[in-house]
């Protein structure tokens, strides 16, 4: 199993069998559409152009919502090159049913 595969298993396990992800773009629905939602992003931002994501604060929750804010820097150092939160909600098994990514910058 290669990293992305392992990192791609840990993450999809996350989710509800019927969970969506919301962009400003676009919507996936259901875990094979999130898998290659997640696999393209990490392919593109992470192997490709060498960045990290790092959590901006703490975590935020109430009820079934969830609020992260995020930034995107490169791995070599340097200003965060995008920002975002992403807000979830989660189902009553505490997994992912949905996620709303809002980009900052």
């Amino acid at each position: 199993m290669t990293a992305i595969d392992e990192f791609t298993a840990r993450y999809v396990g996350l989710w509800s069998e019927d969970a969506r992800v919301c962009t400003g773009a676009n919507e996936y629905v259901g875990l094979d559409a999130i898998t290659g939602r997640v696999t393209t992003a990490h392919e593109k931002f992470v192997h490709g152009q060498g960045c990290l994501f790092r959590q901006l604060g703490p975590t935020e929750a109430h009820h079934d919502g969830v609020r992260i804010r995020w930034e995107m820097v490169p791995a070599s150092g340097g200003s965060a090159v995008s920002g975002g939160t992403q807000f979830l909600l989660l189902d009553r098994d505490g997994r992912v049913r949905s996620d709303h990514q809002f980009i900052d910058f």
